[in-house]
């Protein structure tokens, strides 16, 4: 017996395709939670949502890489260079930024209580409406100048400084 689909049944499945146009293409967020990766190189990449929690990311290269909303909480990265990251919405809490390159970064709405800023270039970060302590602030306006290139923001006054 052959099946006549009805009208009923096409606009149906047609309604599904355009309500989940992507479902057959998601996939889950990138983990690399606890890896080594040290010297990797990330510059460019899309890395939204990817988790790199207490991970080792010394010396590693996200220069112009997309980590909007990346978790990288209580991770070494030490000398990372992240020049033109878009970190917004990041969640870089715990972290260990000891002289890393945040020049030119977004960090927009990012989480950063009790990470280490020790030695960092953060000329032309864009750091408006991030969480920060207010020591890090502090520390963080005496070396705080120019003006970031994607956003248009002074860094001083995206820190709110005085």
């Amino acid at each position: 017996m052959f099946y006549k689909p009805t009208i009923t049944l096409i606009l149906s499945i047609i309604l599904w395709c355009i309500t989940f146009p992507a479902l057959a293409d998601w996939t889950h967020p990138l983990s690399f939670s606890n890896a080594e990766l040290s010297r990797h190189d990330f510059s460019g990449e899309s890395l939204q949502a990817a988790e790199f929690s207490n991970a080792n990311l010394e010396l590693a290269n996200f220069t112009n890489a997309d980590l909007r909303g990346a978790v990288l909480s209580a991770s070494v990265m030490t000398q990372a260079k992240l020049h033109k990251a878009n970190l917004t919405n990041a969640m870089i809490d715990s972290v260990k930024l000891d002289g890393a390159d945040l020049s030119d970064a977004i960090l927009r709405e990012a989480l950063l209580l009790r990470t280490d800023f020790k030695r960092v270039n953060i000329e032309g970060a864009d750091f408006t409406d991030a969480i920060l302590d207010g020591s890090q602030i502090k520390a963080l306006c005496k070396q705080a100048k120019g003006v970031n290139s994607q956003t248009g923001i002074e860094t001083r006054e995206s820190l709110g400084c005085q």
